[in-house]
């Protein structure tokens, strides 16, 4: 899941993407709003975590524009403005959902994953595949009852490639979804991971190398 937090209070921010980045999100930081927008423009975001008191553009402006050209960025407002006429102008913007300051990130977590599952094809809250069974909201996943012990970013590339069932993913699709802007394009990242992913999955394979492809998970 790609993310993007708008947050001006820098510490705030900086929290933000380091704890949903634990839970294997790939995450990008800005602190105003026309930073936001140029973001937006290049780069397709799942969750949009939005305060609404931004310098440069209001976070308001940016619910408006993203739900002007519907977009499939989710938005999640958070502000300290947390009253109910408040909750009520913010969602009336186009925002999907409103968290109010301060929080806890639990529950911010948990309301980041409920609308990511929800951008693009809705997906189910456990994802199956055959014999392996991953719950995104607890990040744990099992093969054939065996719980498998995956890293933050292998959960979230099998979690990716699941959703995917059925379709080629290439690497740099893998690279843009699930790692942030802070990944190198020239890494090797991709097939690192894929190999420690593959390994702890074990015998028989699942996810199938497709020759200048990518990779596969499922009957194409």
């Amino acid at each position: 899941m790609r993310v993007l937090v708008v947050e001006d209070f820098e510490p705030m921010a900086r929290a933000i993407g380091t704890g949903l980045r634990r839970e294997g999100m790939a995450v990008d930081v800005v602190h105003d709003g026309n930073e936001a927008l140029e973001r937006l423009a290049v780069t397709g975001y799942d969750v949009v975590v939005l305060d609404r008191d931004l310098p440069g553009v209001h976070g308001d402006e940016i619910c408006r524009r993203l739900a002007a050209r519907r977009s499939p960025s989710r938005i999640l407002m958070l502000t300290a403005a947390g009253s109910l006429t408040d909750r009520v102008e913010g969602l009336g913007l186009g925002a999907d959902d409103y968290l109010g300051k301060p929080f806890d990130f639990p529950e911010l977590t948990a309301r980041v994953r409920a609308l990511g599952r929800r951008a693009g094809t809705p997906l189910p809250p456990v994802l199956h595949l055959g014999d392996i069974q991953l719950d995104p909201s607890s990040r744990v996943a099992h093969r054939a009852g065996r719980r498998l012990a995956l890293s933050a970013k292998e959960l979230a590339v099998l979690e990716y490639l699941i959703a995917a069932a059925g379709r080629v993913v290439s690497a740099e699709e893998l690279l843009d979804r699930v790692w942030d802007e802070a990944a190198d394009p020239f890494t090797t990242a991709v097939k690192q991971t894929m190999y420690r992913l593959r390994a702890k999955l074990g015998d028989p394979p699942v996810i199938q190398t497709v020759r200048e492809g990518g990779y596969l998970m499922g009957a194409r």
